[in-house]
């Protein structure tokens, strides 16, 4: 057999799996591909240089390490929003349609069945999967191609001769119910713990370091959509975007339909899903309502995280009945204190319930809720948990009352003006709130200090060594070291992503300050239209209104926060620690045109804030290498581009060297 005839039998493969996995359709039997499997295994071990990427043999490959790679979404992964009613559907498309100026009618209306399961992105260049990441915070997720590569209905190499140069494929991974059913009876079998339900199974499979498990266990995919895509073909309709990936080999969603969004057609449609729902081979927890119409899809856009043009309706929530046994306030980063309800635990949903939200005093009243009373627990999907009823009023009530003390400071608690909200008055002097404030500020859509984790922010505020945000600053490597299960490596590359932390950029450091009701949105707003921290700080309530989505309350939060002497020390002593951005447009707008810039690997710095700076500076950010790359910017674990641009000789910088580079850019 000579290399192309090895070639045409991994075709012929491919072709079976798809027929057997993704069509349910197979063209041989069992036994034939058995020896078949065989005799490929055979070949490739007496010609290892042939083998393919694509080949089934390379489904199951090495054990993955003990930390997974991050993976930065060049296209985020968005959420949804959720309707729990037909009529919160129907509002949801109506404002879609007033905003288009069409009628409600005109809407096309793609609905597909939500599949209960982990979302996930392939990323295939030309034609080749290259690697599958979660969805993680949707802008990085983790690299578990390792698990990903078994599952059979994901094609190694896309069905077609005219590949597109780079295309993401997004969709849900998911475990089908009989094979639910079998693994818990061996782990019951085997007295080994059990999984809650097929989604918690089919996220605890892909995340398996030994990828035979992951094998094993027959996981599915069904995708959903793409994200980031080269080609020149053009879609007009999710749907054809869809009918294409079916094209490419992936399976289709039979249970999918189009139609016009009326509120009868909505209506008949949730019925339609409702009654089939029991009968089909996975679970799923509701139906996602797309408008189909590509370019309408463009014209309404997003909002938050989330796409104007979709929405979620979930199936109505799991309701069970428990007795609250007592109430706990929880102190969060802004002071507000929280009732937390602990309850006598009780399965709802697929998991165990021991504690549900009660949201505020006034619902608390609303409900005439006192300890000992039977209460209702609704839980919906990944909503948490809440009270929704009092079912049965306890023998011996206890009165549930918003303590005046601070449980954490014992400052005193005070009722926010026009507010349900319960605050505590000691602000940076509360130990709750400084380590909730430090875990913000270090998290990752605000400073980005990803190796200083939420335990140990605890463990250092538990020692005073963290006081303030300003003292992430001060730290010395023995201040880390010092501490159980600390070593000198560690501590090391926690100062240095502490050093990086201080070049930022306006709008994020805004967000990072935490300022009452002002998150990302709200901070890009404020940084685009004050420029400069100066600005903002000395604007008054009237000229803040003028910011667009800032009402009075934000404005008077702004004015508040800026006119606090403790936060004004606060933000300058972290200014004095080297904390800078570039005020205002670069100074050298342009200097890099001309230039070709490729991102790879695992940077400290957001991906898509390097980018924004290149592109401001005229560069263009390609997601390949060619000869005609000017830079690559590597970062840890870069995999093939990396490679591409030594082979090519095209210059690579590590970040340190591209943060330098940025400085002389910008002091020329």
């Amino acid at each position: 057999m000579n290399f192309l005839d090895y070639k045409n039998l991994v075709k012929q493969f491919n072709e079976w799996n798809h027929a057997y996995h993704v069509l349910d359709a197979p063209l041989i039997p069992d036994s034939q591909y058995d020896a078949a499997f065989r005799e490929l295994q055979n070949i490739e071990e007496k010609n290892p240089e042939w083998i393919l990427s694509e080949s089934p043999t390379q489904r199951v490959g090495d054990i993955a390490s003990s930390s997974f790679e991050k993976i930065t979404h060049n296209v985020k992964m968005l959420s949804l929003s959720n309707a729990f009613s037909l009529d919160e559907t129907v509002e949801f498309f109506i404002k879609a349609a007033k905003e288009l100026s069409i009628p409600l009618a005109e809407l096309p209306i793609f609905s597909e069945p939500k599949l209960d399961g982990l979302a996930i992105t392939l990323r295939y260049e030309k034609g080749i999967l290259r690697y599958a990441a979660t969805r993680g915070d949707g802008q990085i997720g983790e690299n578990v191609t390792h698990t990903v590569k078994t599952i059979q209905a994901i094609p190694l190499k896309l069905n077609t001769e005219n590949s597109p140069e780079t295309l993401e494929v997004r969709g849900e991974v998911f475990m089908t119910k009989a094979i639910f059913e079998q693994i818990n009876q061996l782990a019951e079998t085997q007295e080994t713990k059990t999984f809650a339900n097929p989604r918690n199974a089919a996220a605890g499979t892909i995340r398996q370091l030994n990828p035979q498990i992951a094998a094993d266990r027959a996981l599915q995919f069904i995708p959903y959509g793409i994200g980031e895509y080269s080609n020149e073909k053009i879609f007009l309709q999710h749907s054809g975007i869809l009918a294409y990936l079916t094209e490419l080999g992936f399976k289709a969603n039979s249970n999918n339909r189009a139609f016009s969004a009326t509120k009868p057609a909505f209506e008949q449609d949730y019925q339609r899903m409702e009654n089939v729902r029991e009968s089909l081979q996975m679970e799923i927890d509701g139906i996602v309502y797309k408008i189909d119409d590509l370019d309408l899809q463009k014209k309404l856009g997003f909002i938050a995280r989330s796409p104007k043009w979709a929405v979620a309706r979930k199936f109505p929530a799991q309701v069970v009945i428990t007795t609250l046994f007592d109430v706990d306030f929880q102190v969060g980063r802004t002071g507000v204190l929280t009732p937390v309800a602990r309850l006598e635990p009780v399965f709802v949903g697929g998991v165990t319930v021991s504690n549900a939200t009660l949201h505020n005093m006034d619902e608390i009243a609303r409900l005439n809720l006192c300890i000992g009373d039977k209460v209702e627990i609704h839980r919906a999907g990944d909503v948490i948990p809440k009270v929704a009823n009092v079912i049965e009023q306890g023998e011996i009530r206890q009165k549930i009352v918003m303590p005046d003390k601070c449980p954490i400071c014992h400052s005193a608690v005070k009722r926010i003006e026009n507010q349900a909200a319960f605050r505590c008055t000691g602000g940076l002097a509360c130990g709750a709130q400084t380590a909730e404030q430090i875990k913000y500020y270090a998290s990752r859509h605000c400073m980005n200090i990803r190796q200083l984790g939420a335990k140990l922010i605890d463990t250092l505020c538990e020692q005073r060594i963290l006081k303030s945000v300003v003292d992430i600053y001060r730290l010395k490597i023995e201040d880390i070291t010092n501490l159980d299960g600390q070593g000198e490596k560690n501590a090391t590359k926690i100062l240095a992503a502490i050093e990086v932390s201080k070049n930022t950029t306006f709008s994020t450091f805004l967000t990072a300050l935490g300022i009452p009701e002002i998150g990302e949105s709200g901070a890009k707003n404020l940084a685009k239209h004050f420029k400069t921290l100066t600005a903002l700080r000395a604007a008054s309530v009237d000229t803040l209104r003028d910011v667009p989505d800032v009402g009075a309350v934000i404005a008077n939060n702004l004015r508040e926060f800026f006119d606090n002497e403790i936060q004004n020390q606060l933000i300058n002593d972290l200014l004095s620690m080297g904390i800078h951005w570039d005020d205002g447009e670069p100074l050298k707008n342009g200097i890099l045109m001309g230039q070709t810039w490729v991102l790879t690997g695992t940077l400290n710095t957001p991906r898509n804030e390097i980018k924004v700076k290149l592109e401001n500076l005229g560069a263009k950010v390609a997601s390949s290498v060619s000869a005609k790359t000017t830079y690559v910017l590597a970062g840890e674990a870069a995999g093939s581009k990396l490679t591409q641009a030594e082979k090519l000789g095209v210059q690579i910088l590590n970040e340190n060297q591209f943060l330098e580079l940025l400085k002389t850019y910008h002091a020329n």
